[in-house]
């Protein structure tokens, strides 16, 4: 058979391919343009990724979770169906049978991947929070990290009170209570950043929020149907923090450490007990995490400064991770996810959330 005539026999399937990879061969090529992709994001791709969220808030379930259970029923059903139907072929067209089945699965794929690029790949290309404020991650110097690290523990504990907690003296602030207040997290940064103004819809709650842990996510912003999604089976101490980044995504920022940085700023300037506590809990953390390397006794010794309560969330956190620590499906998310980031240009992967910090030492020493 030659190429004219094995491309006619799976004509459809084949013009399927082409245009998905020329689609994904164009955006590597348009992408690094910027005020392309600001206008794209601007006059099309933002207002599409509104009007979705606009449809799928209209119900309180997770409209992306469904599409998932669906994605994977589908697929499940598209593999046996494939298989039958290869079965049943005759000695001469099995091989077509298993090459088209292989091919539309593929198309299926990419199709998938394209939009996304379009959806949410654009965004990473724009311009971020700190292009927008004038805010820039600059070098830190140690003096200035152990400052500001004294400044969040502190912070965290004089905070840690304000929260409802349970006989074990655990956060204890209900869920459900959490999750209502979202719409309120960014009112406090609206007058100072005026871009981030946005009709929040909230969040929702995940109901595979288990095996989200066990893929070692805390949340999710979902580009096809413009919802932000919760873990809400995690330590509840970090949801208010989650919840305020997850809507950083929502208002078009793609970076991670600029969306955890907006997550500390919102939390802690809301003016509501939970986030505001949550915000300075997972700052501390964030700058704690990097200190310890460089300064251990500084670490140790500003770490007295917070009391029982901060170092119980802190136990009862890591408790509920290490069951999750180093297993095959951790282990697959985040090198998938890691891949993801760096195909979008950001080569630190899934370790730029560490950058989280140059920004925090930056916006308070």
């Amino acid at each position: 058979m030659n190429v004219k005539a094995f491309f006619l026999s799976h004509k459809k399937l084949h013009i399927w391919l082409l245009a998905d990879l020329a689609l994904l061969f164009l955006f590597p090529l348009v992408r690094r343009r910027r005020s392309w992709m600001n206008a794209l994001n601007d006059r099309f791709t933002g207002p599409l990724r509104r009007a979705l969220g606009r449809l799928s808030y209209r119900t309180e379930v997770s409209v992306m979770e469904v599409l998932w259970v669906l994605l994977v029923l589908a697929a499940a059903v598209y593999l046996i169906w494939s298989i039958r139907a290869a079965v049943r072929a005759g000695r001469g067209h099995r091989a077509r049978r298993v090459y088209a089945a292989a091919l539309g699965a593929v198309c299926a794929g990419l199709s998938v991947w394209a939009l996304f690029c379009l959806l949410w790949g654009v965004n990473h290309w724009t311009d971020g929070f700190q292009d927008r404020s004038g805010i820039y991650a600059q070098p830190v110097a140690l003096e200035d990290l152990r400052a500001v690290t004294e400044l969040f523990a502190r912070r965290a504990a004089e905070t840690a009170d304000a929260v409802e907690r349970d006989e074990n003296g655990l956060f204890a602030v209900p869920r459900e209570e959490i999750l209502a207040d979202s719409v309120h997290v960014y009112d406090g940064l609206t007058e100072d950043f005026p871009f981030l103004a946005f009709d929040d819809p909230g969040v929702k709650a995940m109901r595979f929020s288990r095996l989200m842990s066990a893929l070692d996510f805390t949340g999710v912003y979902s580009s096809y149907t413009g919802e932000s999604n919760v873990n809400v089976d995690s330590p509840a101490c970090f949801l208010p923090a989650t919840i305020a980044h997850e809507l950083g995504h929502q208002r078009g920022f793609a970076s991670e450490q600029e969306c955890n940085f907006l997550s500390v700023l919102a939390s802690t300037t809301c003016g509501n007990p939970a986030y505001v506590y949550s915000g300075w809990l997972i700052g501390y953390v964030y700058l704690g995490n990097a200190l310890y390397p460089q300064d251990p006794d500084a670490y140790w010794a500003i770490r007295e400064l917070v009391p029982e309560t901060v170092r119980a969330d802190l136990r009862f956190n890591n408790a509920y991770w290490a069951q999750f620590q180093n297993t095959p499906a951790q282990q697959v998310s985040n090198k998938l996810y890691d891949g993801m980031l760096k195909s979008f240009g950001d080569q630190r992967g899934i370790q730029s959330y560490g950058m989280v910090v140059d920004l925090l030492v930056a916006y308070y020493a």
